[in-house]
């Protein structure tokens, strides 16, 4: 399933989501498998989420049924379900593999408002001729160094008002965020935002060819798709 996190759901942590999301399913009445032991739960994989105040067109997670559904209609139930803002956008029936192998990119959207395009370009031509660009993450167990610039696949500056950066960022572990992407950016060349930035997750997939793979693409899962796509 692929779903969106729009408007101020952007500021739901992954944590909010779940809850939501689980009490969703009881009330579309979708035949989950629960998993087995004390205290058994909802049989739900949750795949790369986004940080809390980021948007995304591009969320994705798997669900274990008990018996085969029509696509279409679990993708509307759920949809009517959910809290506005969590849409569900997409929608199969998995084939085999697994859907994390297919989920090795994303592409960021960075919206600077009231940035000079051309200071954001210099900012980021920089670090594009960078070896590395090491930032710094704290964590609970201590603070890791990343390499950002390893890790950035693409990087393109379009717009006036606002300028956007897009990113592609590889899916390591730890993956690199779009914060990381933003400290890198101070660190080589000194660009600091007038406003911290809009960050949506435009999509992820497979990096081919210089463009991202559908995911859930039939050739992809092997699976039946549910033909109504919400906000497209």
């Amino acid at each position: 399933m692929r779903f969106a996190k729009r408007g101020r759901m952007r500021f739901t942590s992954h944590r909010d989501f779940q809850r939501a999301f689980e009490r969703a399913l009881r009330r579309a009445h979708v035949p989950m498998a629960f998993s087995h032991g004390f205290t058994p739960h909802p049989k739900v994989s949750y795949l790369g989420a986004s940080p809390t105040g980021a948007a995304s067109e591009a969320e994705y997670l798997e669900v274990s049924v008990t018996q085969e559904c029509d696509p279409e209609h679990i993708r509307s139930a759920l949809d009517e379900a959910l809290p506005d803002g969590f849409d569900v956008v997409d929608l199969v029936i998995a084939g085999p593999g697994a859907l994390a192998d297919r989920l090795q990119v994303s592409s960021w959207l960075l919206e600077m408002g009231g940035a000079d395009v051309a200071t954001v370009t210099d900012a980021v031509d920089g670090f594009l001729a960078a070896e590395s660009v090491e930032v710094r993450r704290r964590t609970k167990n201590g603070t890791r160094t990343l390499d950002a610039r390893a890790v950035l696949l693409h990087g393109d500056v379009t717009g006036d008002d606002p300028v956007a950066v897009t990113a592609v960022i590889r899916h390591e572990s730890p993956t690199v965020r779009p914060d990381e992407i933003m400290a890198g950016l101070r660190l080589v060349a000194g660009f600091e935002p007038p406003a911290p930035p809009r960050v949506t997750r435009l999509a992820q997939g497979l990096w081919s060819n210089g463009a991202i793979d559908d995911p859930l693409a039939p050739d992809r899962v092997g699976g039946a798709s549910a033909p109504g796509r919400r906000g497209e």
